[in-house]
């Protein structure tokens, strides 16, 4: 009875539990003009819809003086190591 009632929380668990998500995005301030490359951990509901990652990163990015420019990729977290050198201090930053 015990082993059925932990494999069954156990599959439970694994059937909630997803994978994080991230996006690396180009983004710009004006005024003087400053560009940076960036990688963002995303919200579960962004992972799948671009255009929800494409709204959510924007929002952020506004709140620190950035606007988006573009979103590079979506990807889980195999590809953060490979991205980390090249976002430098807005590696996940927002």
């Amino acid at each position: 009875m015990k082993h059925t009632a932990l494999t069954l929380l156990l599959m439970l668990m694994a059937s909630t539990a997803q994978a994080a998500c991230y996006a690396d995005y180009k983004a710009k301030r004006d005024d003087p003009l400053k560009l940076h490359y960036g990688v963002i951990e995303l919200s579960d509901d962004a992972c799948d819809d671009h255009e929800t990652a494409h709204r959510q990163i924007s929002d952020r990015l506004a709140g620190n003086g950035w606007s988006l420019l573009k979103v590079q990729s979506i990807f889980d977290d195999t590809g953060l190591e490979e991205r980390k050198e090249s976002a430098g201090k807005f590696f996940l930053r927002f």
